[in-house]
């Protein structure tokens, strides 16, 4: 076997990814294989060398030293294991070389389907391992082929599919198209790592935030929950582990930009921003914004809240097809009643919780966990409704957050002319 052999042999590490030393191992066992086929027995202890740097091949068979041979095959005497080594001692081992002439042709065709398929094996394991490591991460994806509703992508040499369940629902996919991926799990299988990857995955969010808001990376800011309807809205729930750090403002940037750069990754799914609070009535009513709140019952037991709304707030709280209830319900993880509230209700603060009821059942929404502060909306603003609906798309919804913006900041936000930037300032200088 001589340097053609070892050329092959690198150019494997090369076009594998995989260390030499594997490589080696699998080429030694083939070749003990094969000679075991042509020359000796299924018992035979052989040893195979292969020296990287001479790319020399040698076998070895392997017997034991004894002072009377009862056994030839694995049994050699000491005047004849002195002739390898002259130091060699009775019950020590010895190997004798039986390299055969030639042997490197003959061996290389004889153990190239076990070769192939050790490194195969060896392939899939270092693939697994190497996307073990990024389990729960956000993954950049190159589109292979789109076939039907089934979306293949290529993620570092594996060829994974990104199923229908996973995708936006309101995205278009097509061939080298490159897209962002959260890694949910990496499953072992006979047949290479298979990669639960997805587009519909709340801590895709969560991950796109972290990468685009640096104080979410660095921890100052924490995700307390996120509740997605993929490709139209998602709510999170966030919270500033720093009293200097307000975390609204933190993640939704100046003017909006840094949502915004995560809204046009999602394809246009609106993010809002909420302020996490522990106390439940609290927490629920922040949800429930833009809405304004009258009053909040929580049943502890049930893990039940009637939220009582005005008239003119009910169609806000349910919002389209009940989705502002839904995700609310299942930002907070709290069944959320929403009743009519009676006319001389007067608004309670939020975080008071009280027993009792007050009204008619309207619309209610039921989901899991994760978790706010009275603001003025900007609903309240002497604005218009399209100028308001460009500044919600990006979760300015809150006049906090626009107060020390100029108008060029606002002009950064999608829609928004220099003439509504001007309107912007003026009815924040006059909110009280």
């Amino acid at each position: 076997m001589h340097h053609q052999f070892m050329s092959a042999i690198r150019q494997l590490c090369s076009e594998k990814s995989l260390p030499e030393e594997t490589i080696l191992e699998i080429v030694e066992a083939a070749i003990r294989t094969a000679y075991r086929k042509d020359y000796g027995t299924k018992d035979q202890v052989i040893d195979v060398d292969i020296d990287a740097k001479t790319e020399n091949v040698s076998v070895f068979i392997v017997k034991e030293v004894v002072d009377e041979v009862e056994n030839e095959e694995y049994e050699i005497s000491l005047s004849a294991a002195k002739k390898i080594n002259k130091d060699i001692k009775v019950e020590e081992e010895v190997r004798i070389d039986v390299t055969p002439i030639s042997y490197g042709r003959i061996a290389a065709q004889a153990a190239k389907q076990v070769i192939i398929q050790r490194i195969q094996e060896a392939e899939r394991d270092f693939m697994f391992e190497t996307f073990k490591e990024r389990q729960n991460e956000l993954i950049n994806a190159l589109i292979h082929r789109v076939d039907n509703n089934h979306v293949y992508v290529e993620l570092g040499g594996i060829t994974a599919l990104l199923p229908a369940r996973e995708q936006i629902p309101t995205e278009q996919y097509y061939g080298g198209q490159r897209i962002k991926l959260y890694l949910d799990k990496v499953i072992k299988t006979n047949k290479g790592p298979q990669l639960l990857i997805s587009r519909t995955h709340p801590k895709l969010v969560a991950k796109l935030m972290e990468l685009e808001i640096p104080e979410i990376k660095a921890g100052t800011v924490e995700i307390k929950g996120i509740a997605r309807e993929p490709g139209v809205r998602c709510k999170v729930a966030v919270h500033s582990n720093d009293e200097q750090v307000d975390p609204i403002g933190a993640c939704v940037g100046q003017g909006g930009s840094r949502v915004q750069t995560i809204t046009q990754e999602l394809s246009g799914e609106r993010i809002d921003v909420i302020p996490w609070d522990e106390n439940a009535a609290k927490f629920i009513q922040e949800a429930l914004k833009p809405a304004k709140i009258a009053k909040v019952e929580v049943e502890e037991d049930k893990k039940l809240a009637k939220v009582y709304v005005a008239q003119d707030q009910r169609a806000l709280a349910i919002g389209k097809n009940g989705q502002n209830v839904r995700l609310a319900s299942n930002l907070t993880g709290w069944e959320i009643d929403i009743l009519d509230a009676d006319p001389d209700m007067s608004p309670a603060p939020a975080g008071k919780s009280s027993e009792g009821s007050g009204g008619k059942s309207s619309s209610s929404a039921a989901a899991k966990p994760a978790e706010p502060e009275v603001v003025m909306m900007i609903t309240e603003l002497d604005l218009s409704d399209e100028i308001k609906e460009k500044l919600a798309a990006v979760s300015l919804e809150q006049v906090a957050q626009l107060k020390g913006l100029s108008a060029k900041d606002f002009t950064q936000v999608d829609g928004v002319t220099e003439e509504e930037a001007e309107q912007i300032v003026e009815a924040v200088k006059g909110a009280k």
